[in-house]
Parts: C-alpha cells; sequence; structure tokens
C-alpha cells in the first residue's frame, strides 16, 4: 500500500514543525532523477525522510539554487560524482532546522540556516522537503534576505571566497580582473574584491551586464567583445597586466587570463579540466589556484571552513557589502523549467527555487 503523508500537518507555537508517522514510517516529497539525461528526468516522489545522526542537523528545506555542477550531475557529465538513483540533486540549501544530532551545540530547532551541504556522492540534496547536513557545512543564514535570496548564495560564495581571500590573497589596492562578473561565482567575485579594498575590472558581454557590474561595485568596465587583451591591458594596466585574474569561464579561457595577468600575478581558475599551453605561465612566473569547493563534501575533509565562510559572509550581506544576484525564481515542480533557465545561457545571476 502506497501512502503520500504531508509532513507539514502540525505545527508546535513556535513555527516547527512535528512530522506525521505512519506504520513507523515518516515521508517527504522529493524531486528526483532515475538516470542521467534532459530536464525532463526529474519526478516527484516519496521518499523517507533522513533520520538525524550525530553531529548532524535535518533542514526543512524552503529553497535552494541551481548551480552549473548540478545540471552537470543531471546530464551525466561528471558522473563519478553524482548520488546514487533515485538521485536528489542540488547542494544550495536555506531553511529552518527540525532536528539537531548529537554532538551539534551551535544549532537550535527553529534556527534559520543556510548552506551547500549534499547532492553529490554521498550526500543527499535539498531538492526534497528534508535535508540532512552536517553541521560543519551549516551557518545561520543572513537575518536580512528572504530563504530564496539565502539559497543563492553558499556555493558562490564559497568559491570566490576561497579564490580570493583564501587562495589569492588579495591586498587594498591590487587591481583584479573578474570574468564572468555578472555569473553566479563571478557577481559575488565583484563584490568581495571590492570589499578586500581592491580595485576591481569586470569582464562583461553587453551593456546590460556592464549596468549591474557597476552597481555591484565595479570600478572599471570591460566588454570583451568589443576590446580585445592587448588594448585592455594597455588602457587600464599601461601594458604591465593585472595582479590577479579571477577566471569563472575555465578552459581555453585560461589562456586569455595568463596574457592578462602581470609579471608574477596570479591566476584563478574554477573550470581547468583541458588540455592547456603552459608556456606563459612559465615564462611570467604566475601562480594559478584550481579551486573545486566540492572537495569537502565529496571527501569528508576541511568542512568547518565552510561554515566559517558563510558565517563570515552573512555578517557582510547584513551590513550591506555582500548582496545576491537573482535572475529568476521557479518552484520546486517547475524543477525541469529552472535547469532549462539556468543552461540557457540567458541567465543573468542565480536561478532560485523555492517550497
Amino acid at each position: 500500500m502506497h501512502v503520500t503523508v504531508n509532513p507539514f500537518d502540525r505545527k508546535y507555537p513556535n513555527g516547527t514543525h512535528e512530522i506525521e508517522h505512519f506504520m513507523g514510517f515518516t515521508f517527504m516529497k522529493a524531486w528526483v532523477i532515475h538516470q542521467f539525461g534532459n530536464p525532463s528526468q526529474f519526478e516527484a516522489i516519496d521518499l523517507a525522510i533522513p533520520e538525524v545522526i550525530p553531529n548532524h542537523v535535518l533542514i526543512r528545506v524552503a529553497a535552494t539554487s541551481v548551480n552549473p555542477v548540478d545540471y552537470k550531475i543531471r546530464s551525466g557529465v561528471v558522473p563519478t560524482i553524482a548520488p546514487e538513483f533515485p538521485a536528489i540533486l542540488h547542494g544550495d540549501v536555506a531553511g529552518v532546522v527540525t532536528a539537531v544530532g548529537a554532538g551539534v551545540e551551535q544549532f537550535q530547532v527553529g534556527d534559520e540556516v543556510y548552506a551547500c551541504a549534499g547532492g553529490v556522492k554521498g550526500l543527499g540534496g535539498a531538492l526534497a522537503e528534508y535535508m540532512l547536513a552536517d553541521a560543519n557545512l551549516v551557518a545561520h543564514k543572513p537575518q536580512t534576505l528572504s530563504m530564496a535570496a539565502a539559497a543563492a548564495l553558499p556555493l558562490v560564495s564559497i568559491t570566490a571566497w576561497e579564490g580570493l581571500i583564501d587562495r589569492a590573497q588579495i591586498q587594498p589596492g591590487q587591481k583584479v580582473l573578474i570574468y564572468g562578473a555578472t555569473g553566479g561565482v563571478g557577481h559575488i567575485g565583484v563584490q568581495l574584491a571590492k570589499w578586500a579594498r581592491a580595485t576591481v575590472y569586470a569582464m562583461v558581454s553587453s551593456e546590460e551586464k556592464a549596468a549591474i557590474a557597476r552597481q555591484l561595485g565595479a570600478d572599471y568596465l570591460i566588454n570583451y567583445r568589443q576590446e580585445p587583451i592587448e588594448a585592455f591591458v594597455a588602457t587600464h594596466t599601461d601594458g604591465q597586466g593585472f595582479d590577479v585574474v579571477f577566471d569563472t569561464v575555465g578552459d581555453n579561457n585560461l589562456q586569455n587570463a595568463f596574457k592578462a595577468a602581470k609579471l608574477n600575478g596570479a591566476v584563478i581558475s574554477l573550470v581547468s579540466l583541458s588540455t592547456q599551453d603552459l608556456t606563459l605561465l612559465h615564462v611570467k612566473g604566475l601562480t594559478l589556484h584550481l579551486v573545486f569547493m566540492l572537495i569537502p563534501m565529496l571527501q569528508g575533509f576541511g568542512r568547518a571552513k565552510h561554515s566559517v565562510i558563510l558565517t563570515k559572509l552573512a555578517h557582510l550581506v547584513d551590513e550591506g557589502k555582500v548582496r545576491p544576484l537573482i535572475d529568476s525564481q521557479f518552484k520546486m515542480a517547475e524543477i525541469a523549467a529552472a535547469h532549462q533557465r539556468a543552461e540557457s545561457g540567458q541567465a543573468i545571476g542565480k536561478v532560485v527555487v523555492t517550497q
């Protein structure tokens, strides 16, 4: 006998929810894939709500967002990091803690939190009514943001922070060039670099994106379709190159990043799964930083650092120093359309999905 149970039927006075029990089981709705493919693979099914285990929290999911890794996993491009079928995808989550495991002291039932905590091999994702998350990956969400806006931040913000703040260690006054300045990681990179008091050069492809990058805090705007590398390097750096180049495009664009960097400069790349000529890297004495923020989730290594970053980021958000750029918002039942929008190449900022 198949029974669907609504886990939101009862509420305690403080707004938290009591999970309904049926024959010893608890159920939630999840949007899963049973095989790799296009967005039509998503299907809504009933699954058991994860049991709370030590050092973890159970989050009632309010919102998530779509990142490139999510649709790459769905399509089968990166099968080695995909969860087992039926797979619950998506790492980004914002929601309310409904249960706390042994050993967790920093969270209580009812706390509003956000994280990038699953949707990859070994970890359930956020496309469900509940998500089990390692408490080391979780932080209290920014107080000034809605759940939807908070869900847009975790993966892209951790990535930008690790690249610019932790790895390149950008300094006040440095010239920082950011490719894809209005993309998911790029728009956070612009704001973090500005907060670090660097001079920010935003690489964009249109006047619309240039205006958005300016609003995010970019000091100078460069349209790569109108100005070749040699020209803007000459104009903005007297031909010397930029101190730091943050390349959110990756692959063959790495050669452009190498050309734009100054002698002994630094290049940060997020996408480097390609064969590259390292000649410029060598002759210019460049430092190349490769950022893969999923390592803590996949390897169980250094997870607490993500909580620290998200906690610092929440303070910056509440101080008005960082804000998410939202392209569009969908419901969970519209997850296929959300993925189509994110994959279209037309989105400016993040695609958000709510319950």
